[in-house]
């Protein structure tokens, strides 16, 4: 609160517009890294202010400030008072609901409380395999609208009942949902729902338990793929080979930009995919402790796939 308290004063008059004879403040707080700005704050180890535009509101203009460190919302701007006069400033908090830290730049963790809830509801031994389904499809959804915060749109006019309104749509080609086999086609169906338009491609993959080294036995992905957005699922990132295999594989196929979403990651997975694959954003809804010696994360879920799918 004392960072936007500080800045506020020599700031507001960069991120006014008049509107109706009005001065209208919008000063927008995110504690969030576009992907875009992760090298620039990495290089100069300090906050970036960026003046951009609201997508729904396009017509104004706002002051965001990012630095590294959990997403809290501050939502600055002005009011008319009972006599019309300029209102009073007023700055409304919002809890944490994205975290990066940085000893992992690339991870972001969602903190959302429906997350939150439904995660624990998963982890519970004790959950049966069609709520277990379930939750890893509302989760899925639950995390793709982070995911997709930053794609890209552009400006189109359509007819209402009543008159053209301009709104606004994703540009580029649709994206791409690459579950790797088998556990990650639990997320396909919540993110579906979210981006019913989305292409599904499939990455076979599979771990040798002796020695924990991913072994592919199918790859399949829509073509114009130098022109798509990839997202790759799979439940959990734990030794992270599956998940850097998975995403050479993309790379090779001409693939430029890709995400990775798992529910539940571990610190070795999430610095090997890291460092094989540094512009790869990773989003997970919690970083747990540690690998056991078996390779499975704890606390964990167990396994996602036998707890999908009923092989347990």
């Amino acid at each position: 609160m004392n960072v936007i308290s500080n800045v506020l004063s020599a700031l507001c008059c960069c991120a006014s517009r008049k509107k109706n004879g009005q001065t209208l403040l919008i000063l927008r707080h995110e504690g969030w890294l576009p992907a875009a700005t992760t090298p620039l704050i990495q290089k100069v180890r300090k906050s970036v202010f960026v003046l951009t535009c609201v997508p729904r509101d396009f017509y104004h203009y706002s002051l965001v400030f990012f630095h590294a460190g959990g997403r809290r919302r501050y939502v600055c701007g002005t009011s008319e008072s009972s006599d019309g006069n300029h209102g009073v400033t007023h700055i409304v908090e919002t809890q944490i609901m994205i975290e990066q830290t940085a000893e992992f730049p690339t991870l972001t963790i969602i903190r959302h409380p429906l997350v939150q809830h439904k995660l624990t509801i998963l982890r519970n031994r004790d959950t049966p395999t069609k709520i277990f389904k379930e939750l890893v499809d509302e989760i899925a959804m639950l995390m793709a609208y982070e995911a997709t915060i930053d794609l890209t749109v552009e400006p189109i006019e359509v007819a209402t009942p009543l008159e053209a309104a301009l709104g606004w749509h994703i540009s580029g080609k649709k994206l791409t949902l690459v579950p790797i086999l088998r556990a990650g086609l639990g997320m396909v169906e919540g993110i579906l729902r979210l981006v019913p338009a989305a292409r599904v491609g499939h990455i076979g993959l599979y771990r040798d338990h002796d020695t924990l080294q991913p072994i592919d036995y199918y790859f399949k992905i829509p073509g114009d793929v130098s022109e798509r957005d990839f997202f790759v699922l799979d439940p959990m990132l734990a030794t992270g080979g599956s998940a850097v295999a998975a995403v050479d594989s993309l790379k090779r196929a001409g693939a430029t930009r890709i995400r990775f979403l798992c529910l539940v990651a571990a610190p070795q997975g999430v610095r090997r995919l890291a460092a094989s694959h540094p512009d790869v954003p990773t989003y997970c809804a919690s970083l747990d402790r540690e690998l056991n010696p078996q390779g499975y994360i704890l606390p964990g879920l167990g396994d996602a796939g036998d707890r999908l799918f009923g092989t347990r």
